[in-house]
Parts: structure tokens; C-alpha cells; sequence
């Protein structure tokens, strides 16, 4: 990987790993449907102008209702429970329950008969992925914790399932289009509830910096660097963020909000971890917002600039 590689490498598994922090952050004042509204505003009013200049709008419109269904279990619903879930978790555990995305890629990868089956290396990793699943919960969950660890689980199933619409349904669509278009839809769906919920008074400085920093960079700027990513890397390695962006956000929540840190934390993760590894070592469409699959239109960034440098070293620039 070439140093450029690497520092958007290190930048993405920063940025997606930080949301979790802003987010808990800013529902200390503002609604989980107000936040939804704020954040995808933001993206979308820096996105759609580009996306609209370079012609990246239009050719979504055949697939409409593909690009609604993956705006609803990638954006919008994932989003609102997210924001909502932690009101009662902390954010460093939300955070680890999302590192679980990877193993539910795997799975539903299986049942939609989307790879070439389970061997026993994947079966052990499943089984130790869950394992550790367990163990978290098992050490860092209460009874009255339940309603919030369901949120993040359909959370957790939203971010698996988006990336196999993106493989199966809307391959070589621009990327920037179908992103700024998802922002966009969400932040006129959410429009009607949030609005009235407002907050009258203008929030803390604190809480307008976290959402200042999950529109413009945890949003608008993480996708553009993880489309330069994949352009440098290509998509399979790209996806090698997902088992970062969890250890992220446990290190900021336990030195920034004082969150436990714990040995069921610590366990859970690392089972986790080897388990999504193990489970998706031969899968190239998984989990999460970072799931690449070579067909989607990540992949086609991956291949647009390659053949840019192929033109340059042509041309003698």
C-alpha cells in the first residue's frame, strides 16, 4: 500500500469510527429524528451540487425504488435508531454491537446464495464471532438495556443488507449519486417530524460542533475519501476499515466521556473481530457502510482511476 493508501486508510477508520461519539454527543439537546434531519442536510447540500454538475443524478432515476429501499436500511432508519439507542447505551458499546455487521453480512450473504458457501473456516468464525456477541452483551447489558441493543441490532442489519442492494441492484451507478441522493431523500423524509422538534433556544457550541463534524466530515468528506480509498487500495482491501472503526469508538468514549471500560468490552470485541475476519475472508460484499463489492459502484470508482492513470502515464503527465 502506497503512503497515500495509508493515510486514507488511517483517516477512514478515524471518521467512521467517531459518529458514535458526535451522536451521543448531540442527543443530549437535539431529538434523534432532529439529528437525522441536520446531518443528512448537511451532507446533502455539499454532495448534491456535485453530484448534479457531473451529470451523477440522472441516471438513478430507472432504479428509484432500489435507490429508496437502500436509502431506508443504509441512512435513514439505521440513523434515527442509532441516535435514538444511544440516549440509554454508551457509545463506545453501540459502537462494538456494530462490529457485529460483518458477521450478519456473511450470513445473509449465505442465504441469498450471494458466494460460494460456507466452509468450515467461516463456520468457526461464525460461531466465534457470535460468541463473542454474546459475551458482550452477556457482561455489558442489563434487562432495561434490551430496547436500545434491538435498535442497533436492525441497525446492525440495515448496514449488512444496504451493500447487497448496492451489489445486486443498482451495479456501476455513480457513487456520489446514489449517497448524495440517499441524504438527500432522508432529509426530506425526516423534514415533516423534525422540524417541529427543533429546539427553540440554539444548542451548546458543543453540540453544533458534533453536528458540524458528522455532516460536513463524518458524512459529506467520509465518502468522497473512501471513494479515494477504494480508487487506491480497491474495494476488497477498503473493507478492512469495518474492523477498525469499533475500536475507534470505544478508545473516544472511554477518554472523552468517561465510558467503563470493561472485560466483557474487551473480550466481546476481540471474539468479534476474529469471528468477522474468519467468517468473510472470502466474501467481497459485506458489512456496513464500508462493504465494497468489486460489481458495485465503489468497485467502478476503483476502476475509474485506474484507467485515469493509465491514460496519464500515457499522455507523459
Amino acid at each position: 500500500m502506497t503512503r497515500r493508501g495509508w493515510a486514507l486508510f488511517v483517516a477512514m477508520a478515524i471518521i467512521w469510527g467517531i459518529p458514535y461519539l458526535l451522536i451521543k454527543i448531540a442527543v443530549g439537546e437535539l431529538t434523534p429524528a432532529s439529528l437525522v434531519l441536520l446531518r443528512t442536510a448537511i451532507g446533502a447540500a455539499l454532495l448534491l451540487p456535485v453530484a448534479a454538475a457531473r451529470g451523477w443524478l440522472r441516471p438513478l432515476l430507472p432504479y428509484w425504488p432500489w435507490v429508496l429501499a437502500y436509502t431506508v436500511v443504509e441512512v435513514s432508519l439505521p440513523w434515527f435508531l442509532l441516535s435514538d439507542a444511544e440516549r440509554r447505551l454508551s457509545s463506545s458499546l453501540t459502537g462494538l454491537i456494530i462490529a457485529a455487521v460483518p458477521l450478519i453480512g456473511a450470513v445473509l450473504q449465505q442465504l441469498t446464495r450471494g458466494d460460494d458457501g460456507l466452509d468450515r473456516r467461516r463456520v468457526a468464525g461464525l460461531l466465534v464471532g457470535l460468541t463473542g456477541v454474546a459475551v458482550l452483551l452477556g457482561l455489558n447489558v442489563t434487562f432495561r438495556d434490551l430496547g436500545a441493543v434491538s435498535e442497533v441490532g436492525l441497525v446492525a442489519l440495515g448496514y449488512a443488507t444496504g451493500p447487497i442492494i448496492i451489489a445486486r441492484r443498482l451495479p456501476n451507478l455513480p457513487a456520489v449519486g446514489v449517497v448524495a441522493a440517499s441524504l438527500a431523500l432522508t432529509a426530506v423524509l425526516y423534514a415533516p417530524l423534525a422540524l417541529p422538534q427543533l429546539p427553540r433556544a440554539l444548542p451548546s457550541g458543543q453540540v453544533l460542533l458534533a453536528l458540524l463534524i458528522l455532516g460536513v466530515v463524518c458524512t459529506a468528506l467520509a465518502f468522497l475519501l473512501f471513494f479515494a480509498l477504494i480508487g487506491e487500495v480497491g474495494p476488497v482491501r477498503a473493507t478492512v476499515i469495518t474492523y477498525f472503526n469499533p475500536a475507534v469508538a470505544l478508545v473516544l468514549g472511554v477518554a472523552l466521556l468517561h465510558e467503563p471500560f470493561t472485560l466483557g468490552a474487551v473480550v466481546g470485541f476481540s471474539l468479534i473481530l476474529l469471528g468477522s475476519v474468519l467468517a468473510t475472508r472470502r466474501t467481497s460484499a459485506l458489512a456496513g457502510s464500508a462493504a465494497v463489492p468489486s460489481s458495485s459502484p465503489w468497485g467502478a470508482a476503483a476502476r475509474d482511476t485506474r484507467e485515469r492513470r493509465r491514460r496519464a502515464r500515457g499522455s507523459g503527465r
